[in-house]
């Protein structure tokens, strides 16, 4: 798979082209200031006069409708939240898609579950940031960046890649290098890593070792520091060096108890778990049922949010944070 760094893409494709970003959340923020710092012509579509228009216009932008950013734009951008998306395409991008123009995004859901079809004569491509939108600013303010992918699902003029590439460099992410993918492929991976490792694995995990310490009479605190405030050394060990070096920079103890008991954890039915749950990722039943929590107002996630932050861990940690100065009192 091939690399390609910052001397591999030019800007010359988006040089007389309009780029409306829609959205300011963390990504959009982030994705448009860099591309507006790197020369491009960005404009933000947004809601008038909501949280976001005044944020958009405090930091310099040229804030518009999402109707009159599609309508003015070469290259329309969405970064509004995916459940939102096809419907917001519908009634106030779709109808100033004519032909030549780009539509793009950073995740792919929208475009590889059929929930947006664009018309023939649009390009259709994606530029992503593995990263979160604040790193995505910080780190091109100070010189760099971070990884990111680009795909193209459609290349009705010919020239869209690059275009994608363009964009990828605007906003910084081949100075840390791009790597070509498909929007498959960058959609079922993406909310496989959330579902099983990143956001619900490790969470589960964290959940599970802090209440069998507590459940066995140790102290929650010791609990917390032990299952939850120590996995970022060792997550940045292993972000920084791989899995061999991070073994390497903890003690003889702790690489042979985690190397001779970890299988006990992430069993063979931890793994059976995880290949169903990528099967509902590829059959598209998980986005059915997030499509589905939607149209009842997220009726069963907002319990579940009620519920994660009633947990002991989440007030014990709180309390630990501001200890460490990691969370300032309210």
């Amino acid at each position: 798979m091939k690399v390609f760094y910052d001397s591999d893409f030019k800007l010359d494709a988006l040089k007389e082209k309009t780029i409306a970003v829609i959205g300011y959340g963390s990504q959009g923020r982030a994705q448009s200031l860099n591309m507006k710092d790197s020369g491009l012509n960005v404009v933000v579509g947004l809601r008038k006069n909501g949280a976001s228009w005044n944020n958009a216009k405090a930091d310099g932008h040229n804030v518009m409708t999402i109707e009159e950013a599609a309508e003015k734009a070469d290259i329309i951008h969405i970064l509004i939240p995916d459940e939102l998306q096809a419907e917001v395409y519908e009634s106030q991008i779709k109808p100033y898609l004519k032909e030549g123009k780009t539509l793009s995004f950073s995740h792919g859901f929208n475009i590889h579950y059929g929930f947006i079809v664009p018309p023939k004569g649009v390009n259709v491509v994606l530029v992503a940031p593995k990263s979160p939108g604040k790193m995505v600013r910080r780190t091109y303010e100070e010189g760099f960046g971070v990884p990111g992918l680009i795909c193209i699902e459609i290349d009705a003029t010919n020239n869209a890649f690059d275009i994608v590439s363009a964009m990828a460099k605007g906003i910084g992410l081949s100075r840390a290098g791009v790597i070509q993918t498909t929007f498959k492929e960058e959609t079922e991976t993406d909310l496989f890593g959330e579902q099983a490792v990143l956001c619900g694995g490790v969470t589960e995990l964290i959940k599970a070792g802090f209440e069998t310490l507590v459940e066995a009479g140790y102290a929650p605190e010791m609990a917390y520091f032990e299952t939850c405030h120590e996995l970022k050394l060792i997550v940045d060990l292993i972000y920084q060096k791989g899995f061999k070096n991070m073994w390497n920079d903890v003690s003889n103890t702790a690489e042979y108890g985690g190397l001779t008991r970890r299988s006990r954890i992430v069993t063979a039915d931890s793994k059976a778990a995880m290949k169903e749950i990528l099967k509902e990722i590829q059959d598209g039943r998980f986005t059915k049922e997030f499509l589905l929590e939607k149209q009842v107002s997220y009726a069963h996630l907002k319990s579940m949010r009620r519920l994660e932050g009633d947990l002991q861990i989440e007030e014990v940690g709180a309390k630990l944070r501001k200890m460490c100065g990691l969370e300032k009192e309210e």
